[in-house]
């Protein structure tokens, strides 16, 4: 059996477009090539699932992958201050891996996030099992549950890392599946 490889996705930095379209995220914005996604979950799309987004995109290309992520919050809350967790960007930034293009505010998931996304993880079972089985009953046995605290449990010092190994692990699982 022979696989094919596509081109890699690249994007030009100077015509300042997005690098994917908003209402459809698994198509690469000017390409039309689908990919397929990973959706990340988390209470408030501001601190967990957003790094695990931008780390794991970044990471995707960095191995040549065709995947890309997205990430959503569960209850989102107004109260948290600018687009993104400071503790966020300082931890991208420590990697080098910008935050420039990443800088919106967090997003409600919905039905439809589920519908057109390959993969779901949510990023601490204990919290958001409960609030899937109440509002996306449908989805809650299609979403791979991790065990990542939030800042009411422990700090960036110890989630960072969580996440950066959970979504290597991830990559490493989905770089081994084969393509259909």
């Amino acid at each position: 059996m022979t696989i094919r490889m596509l081109p890699r996705c690249t994007l030009n930095p100077a015509k300042a477009q997005p690098p994917m379209l908003p209402h459809c995220p698994n198509v690469r914005a000017g390409l039309g090539l689908v990919m397929k996604t990973v959706l990340f979950l988390c209470t408030g799309n501001y601190y967990r699932s957003r790094y695990a987004e931008i780390l794991f995109n970044a990471m995707a290309e960095g191995m040549g992958l065709e995947w890309n992520a997205v990430s959503r919050g569960l209850a989102t809350d107004p109260r948290n201050p600018g687009p993104m967790s400071r503790d966020t960007m300082a931890a991208l930034q420590k990697q080098d891996i910008s935050v420039a293009n990443h800088l919106r505010l967090p997003m409600n998931v919905t039905e439809a996030d589920f519908e057109s996304n390959d993969h779901v993880v949510a990023v601490k079972e204990a919290e958001h099992r409960p609030m899937i089985l109440r509002d996306f009953p449908n989805w809650v046995t299609k979403v791979e549950f991790w065990h990542v605290h939030d800042l009411d449990c422990c700090g960036p010092d110890e989630t960072i890392p969580h996440l950066d190994r959970a979504v290597a692990a991830l990559l490493s699982r989905l770089g081994n599946v084969m393509p259909e």
